[in-house]
């Protein structure tokens, strides 16, 4: 449904280096940079743009898919190394359905990440 989606940052080079750890597990890079954004993606697409712009941060949800319970393990503890808190470990989360297992992680300006794998494993 969504091609690109974007967030508000104060501190540019902070949530660049904690967005690129958190997200490596899944395949997130770094494909484009100005001065006052970023482009992360998965593939040659930025679809996860951070940028700074002067106004004040409204904390986000903002969910990644993984493809396997080991990428959400990984995420939430490479989130938390890179300065992340923690607000939910690794489990499955059954009142949204049977195999909804999920990790999730307050980052920079309080956006609460989360990664997500629905297959049953």
């Amino acid at each position: 449904m969504f091609d690109h989606i974007g967030i508000a940052a104060t501190d540019l080079a902070a949530s660049q280096a904690f967005y690129l750890a958190a997200l490596e597990p899944i395949g997130v890079s770094l494909l484009m940079r100005d001065g006052s954004a970023i482009g992360l993606g998965q593939g040659s697409k930025p679809s996860f743009w951070v940028g700074v712009d002067g106004a004040q941060v409204a904390p986000m949800h903002l969910a990644f898919r993984a493809e396997n319970r080991a990428q959400v393990q990984e995420f939430h503890r490479k989130a938390l190394a890179a300065g992340g808190r923690d607000n939910g470990p690794p489990g499955l989360r059954p009142e949204y359905h049977a195999n909804y297992y999920a990790a999730f992680v307050i980052g920079p300006d309080g956006h609460n990440l989360e990664v997500v794998c629905h297959r049953p494993e």
